[in-house]
């Protein structure tokens, strides 16, 4: 999640290294990195104002994404009897990740971890310690400045909104205690090394022993295609096998409960990605409005994409298929952003939703997992598609920005073509697969031995709103 400049007309380095570059250096591919390094205030350094407004109404965007945008997105899609205990849920998760975030997850996910770099961070900045009014995040490429606090804030919303989608998998039978705990470990074990992976890098000087084990692959994720999305779309999958399908799932009636609310949310979360998507370009220039257009253009072509399945599969579009296609191009859109060109933003979004609605509609079915929200079908297989994808149209002769130069071959002077770019990106999806699968299939398991995962079924059939926090939406 940061800017990357050209510096020739070559391209870019993907956003994938969203913090701590190094000092401009004229890298093989011909890019200079608009770092992100936290540095202490010096007289030569200017903060620009206007970069750091934009900064603070990107996180305040993000914001509106998780509250109210997600919260309302899935409250309309459960049972009346459970719409509070997801809004609960989303808000609390919110909360938890804040103080999670400030109290140790920036450090893990932005410093050098030293051996462990590769994988994580370390703790040189716990409790925020050395982070104040005074040091900044510089951008190198033109000598100014946001105050890092300002980087902090906006990494806290990503942090914040990413295990809030988890939770759509499994709603409506877990337990609220599970839900907090099971943040708390899966922000620290998950979030925070999958962020340190795809988005730190130490400099040019040592590429890949200094960076992420992702970046250093030369893998680009331009605002959270791996790290938030297909990160917490395959731990939801496996929350929903681990949890368990809804008490009569298959045979009782378990329609959303409000499609308008729905739509309300959907909405929300829309206008809330420019500041996810546009503002991890961390500057006010033409870049953030590349990824502006892109999460407007990608998104409407996947909500006209879905429709038309819709209309040739079942007769008829449905309000619920086009919200879930303004989510899924929003999702396929987010590493891309700042890389594809308006048209290769569309074709991702016309592509994005046939196959999110195969995975919703028949996989599915085929499997019988209950994933109360899709979250695998649309947040995963999407993110899957949109990080590969990103590998394409990334490419300047489909319009993209470029990252490297495309007239070679040389893979020992570290230029690459598309097939390349494509396969780095496969790996960094293949890790965040398993690192993410494997690792949150073991924190289910120890919050079922904590605390246990599922509320008793009587509490199930009563509904969470009552059984677990004594209220109802609504009352006669």
């Amino acid at each position: 999640m940061s800017s990357f400049k050209l510096s020739t007309s070559l391209g870019r380095v993907g956003a994938a290294a969203a913090a701590f570059l190094a000092p401009a250096i004229a890298f093989a591919q011909e890019t200079a990195p608009a770092a992100v390094e936290a540095v202490a205030a010096a007289p030569a350094m200017t903060v620009d104002k206007g970069d750091t407004t934009w900064m603070m109404v990107s996180s305040i965007l993000v914001l509106l994404m998780t509250v109210p945008g997600l919260a309302l997105f899935y409250g309309g899609l459960v049972r009346t009897k459970n719409m509070l205990s997801v809004l609960m849920q989303v808000l609390m998760i919110a909360a938890v990740a804040m103080i999670v975030w400030v109290t140790y997850g920036y450090s893990l996910a932005f410093t050098d971890g030293g051996s462990l770099n590769s994988y994580v961070g370390g703790f040189s900045k716990i409790f925020l310690s050395g982070v104040d009014v005074s040091t900044l995040a510089e951008s190198f490429s033109k000598g100014v400045a946001i105050p890092e606090l300002v980087f902090v804030i906006f990494q806290m919303t990503f942090a914040a909104i990413t295990p809030g989608l988890i939770i759509g998998a499994f709603a409506e039978r877990i337990k609220f205690s599970a839900v907090i705990l099971f943040t708390i470990l899966w922000l620290t074990f998950i979030y925070f090394p999958i962020a340190h992976m795809v988005w730190f890098w130490g400099g040019p000087s040592a590429y890949a022993a200094a960076s992420g084990l992702i970046f250093g692959f030369g893998a680009i994720d331009f605002a959270g295609g791996t790290v938030v999305h297909i990160n917490a779309g395959i731990a939801g999958l496996v929350g929903a096998i681990m949890v368990g399908k809804r008490t009569g799932f298959g045979k009782d009636m378990m329609a959303p409960h409000s499609m308008t609310m729905t739509m309300i949310g959907a909405s929300l979360l829309w206008v809330g990605w420019f500041g996810f998507n546009a503002g991890s370009n961390l500057e006010a220039n033409a870049y953030a409005v590349l990824a502006m257009i892109n999460t407007f253009v990608a998104t409407a072509a996947a909500v006209v994409s879905w429709s038309l399945v819709e209309t040739f599969t079942r007769g008829k579009a449905s309000m619920l298929g086009a919200a879930s296609g303004a989510v899924a191009g929003l999702v396929v859109i987010t590493p891309a952003a700042g890389f594809v060109g308006p048209m290769g933003a569309i074709v991702m979004g016309l592509v994005v939703s046939p196959i999110c609605y195969f995975f919703v509609s028949t996989v599915k079915n085929k499997f019988g997992y209950d994933d109360t929200a899709d979250v695998f079908g649309v947040h995963c297989v999407g993110g899957i598609l949109g990080a590969l994808l990103t590998g394409v149209f990334v490419n300047p002769a489909l319009g993209g920005a470029g990252i490297v130069d495309y007239s070679t071959a040389d893979f020992a002077a570290g230029y690459a073509g598309t097939a390349t770019q494509v396969w780095a990106q496969f790996k960094g999806v293949i890790v965040t697969l398993l690192w993410s699968g494997i690792g949150s299939a073991i924190l289910y398991k120890i919050v079922d031995m904590i605390v246990g995962l599922r509320v008793p079924v009587e509490a199930e059939r009563e509904g969470l709103d009552l059984s677990s926090h004594g209220e109802a939406a609504y009352h006669s």
